[in-house]
C-alpha cells in the first residue's frame, strides 16, 4: 500500500460521502486477530467506533467479539451474526431496560461501573429469575497521556468505580445469588501513543488481581480495554497499527495466572484508517489574513475536530500541481467550531475541487449528526486491492452502485 493513493473519485456521486477501503480493513483485522491469538488474547470490537453493517459483517468474519455500550448496539451485533457469548456490555449510564435486554439475550458479561449499578443489576436479575454475569470496572487512576476529552482512567473521570469500593463490590457479588462474578474491567483512554500508560495499566491490574484475590471470588476474566493509537499524520506509510508490538508489550508486563482470559476492546485501531470522508469545495473565500476553503462536509459528518481539536490529514484529489497556499478547511454548518483544520498547505484550490479527509473509519460516520437538518452522508465500499488495480490497469466499482466506475491515482 506504500505511496499508493487508495481513495478514488466517483465523478457522478454526490458529496459528501464516506468511502471505505475494505481491502485495508481486512488486512488490519487479520493482523490484529493473529497478533492477539499469539498471546491467547481475545479482541472485542468496540461497536461505537463504526456501526455500519458492512463493517460489522467483516469484523464478524474475522472471529472478533463485540463491545457494546447500548442496547441498540447489542441488537445490531446480534442481527449481524455475533453470538451472545461474544458480547460484553459496557457504559457508565445503562438504563434498566437496557440491562434487562442484555440479560434476556444471555450475553457474556455486563461491565459494571458502580456499587449502585451493581445493586440495580442484581434487582433486575432477581425479577427476571436470571443470574447476571458481571465484571467490575475499576478506575485505576492512570494517566493515559492523551487528550483530556478521551481520557477515562483518572480519578476525576466519570468511568469505573474507585479502588476503595472494589472490596465492597466483590462482597456483594459473593453474597448475591443473582450475580455471577466474571472478573475485572479497565479502560484508561483512547488514542494512547506512549507505551508507559499501558505498562502502568498492566502493573496496576496485576497488583489488584493478586491483592484482592480475584480468583477466589470466581474471577476468570481480565478486560484491559483499548486505546491503541493510529497514525493520523501519516496514514499512507502507517496504515496498520503495530499490533504485534502492542500485544507483546502487554504480555511482557502483565503478571496474572495463565488460566485467566485476557480481553481487549479495540475500535479505532481496527477501522480508522480504512475510511475516508470525501467532500467537495463549494467556495474559496479570501479573508483579511487567510484563505477559506468552504466544503460541503462539516462537523455533522466529522465531529472530532470540533469536539476535541482532533487532527485529520486533508489532501486535494487529483493533485496536478499549482502554487501551494494555506487554507482553513471549513464546513457549511452554522457554528464557528465547524472547522476541519487551519493553515493547511495545499495546491491552489478552486470551486468544485475534491478533498479527502483521511482516517475517518472510526468516530466519523458513527458520530454523524442531523444538526441544521442536514442529510446523513452515505457510505460506499471499495473491495478490490488498489495496488492490483493500478498494476493491472483495471477499473473497480462500488458494490452498491455497479455502474459507477472509479479510477485510481498514484500519490507520487
Amino acid at each position: 500500500m506504500n505511496n499508493i493513493y487508495n481513495v478514488c473519485q466517483l465523478k457522478t456521486v454526490q458529496t459528501p460521502y464516506y468511502l471505505y477501503d475494505m481491502f485495508l480493513l481486512k488486512s488490519t483485522l487479520e493482523s490484529a486477530y493473529n497478533a492477539a491469538r499469539a498471546h491467547n488474547f481475545k479482541i472485542h470490537y468496540a461497536v461505537k467506533a463504526n456501526t455500519e453493517s458492512k463493517i460489522l459483517q467483516e469484523v464478524n468474519k474475522h472471529r472478533f467479539g463485540v463491545d457494546c455500550v447500548s442496547a441498540n448496539e447489542i441488537k445490531k451485533a446480534i442481527n449481524h451474526g455475533f453470538k451472545a457469548k461474544d458480547i460484553v456490555f459496557a457504559g457508565v449510564g445503562k438504563t434498566d431496560s437496557e440491562i434487562a435486554f442484555a440479560l434476556s439475550q444471555q450475553i457474556f458479561c455486563i461491565n459494571c461501573e458502580s456499587i449502585e449499578e451493581l445493586e440495580v443489576i442484581a434487582t433486575i436479575a432477581e425479577k427476571m429469575r436470571l443470574k447476571a454475569p458481571v465484571a467490575l470496572r475499576v478506575n485505576p487512576n492512570i494517566d493515559a497521556q492523551t487528550h483530556q476529552k478521551i481520557s477515562t482512567g483518572l480519578e476525576d473521570n466519570k468511568f469505573g468505580m474507585p479502588l476503595f469500593e472494589l472490596q465492597q463490590a466483590l462482597d456483594i457479588c459473593c453474597q448475591n445469588s443473582y450475580l455471577q462474578f466474571k472478573g475485572l474491567h479497565f479502560h484508561i483512554g483512547s488514542q494512547i501513543k506512549s507505551e508507559t500508560p499501558f505498562i502502568n495499566l498492566c502493573k496496576k491490574a496485576s497488583e489488584i488481581w493478586h491483592k484482592f484475590g480475584i480468583e477466589s471470588y470466581g474471577g476468570s476474566v481480565l478486560n484491559l480495554g483499548g486505546g491503541l493509537a493510529v497514525d493520523y499524520s501519516d496514514p499512507f506509510n502507517k496504515p496498520v497499527p503495530e499490533f504485534e508490538h502492542f500485544f507483546g508489550l502487554i504480555s511482557k508486563h502483565l503478571h496474572i495466572p495463565t488460566n485467566v482470559k485476557v480481553f481487549f476492546e479495540l475500535g479505532r485501531s481496527l477501522v480508522a484508517q480504512s475510511g475516508t470522508l470525501v467532500t467537495k469545495v463549494l467556495y474559496v473565500k479570501k479573508g483579511l489574513t487567510k484563505n477559506f476553503a468552504i466544503v460541503d462536509a462539516g462537523m455533522t459528518e466529522l465531529l472530532r475536530p470540533a469536539l476535541y481539536q482532533a487532527f485529520h490529514k486533508i489532501e486535494k484529489f487529483n493533485n496536478n500541481g499549482g502554487a501551494i497556499k494555506n487554507y482553513d478547511i471549513v464546513g457549511p454548518v452554522c457554528e464557528s467550531s465547524d472547522v476541519f483544520a487551519k493553515n493547511v498547505a495545499l495546491p491552489e484550490i478552486r470551486r468544485g475541487d475534491i478533498l479527502m479527509v483521511r482516517s475517518c473509519g472510526a468516530y466519523a460516520q458513527s458520530m454523524s449528526l442531523r444538526y441544521n437538518l442536514r442529510s446523513l452522508a452515505p457510505a460506499y465500499y471499495l473491495h478490490n486491492n488498489p495496488v492490483d488495480a493500478l498494476q493491472d490497469h483495471v477499473t473497480t466499482s462500488f458494490n452498491t452502485c455497479p455502474d459507477y466506475i472509479f479510477n485510481f491515482f498514484s500519490l507520487q
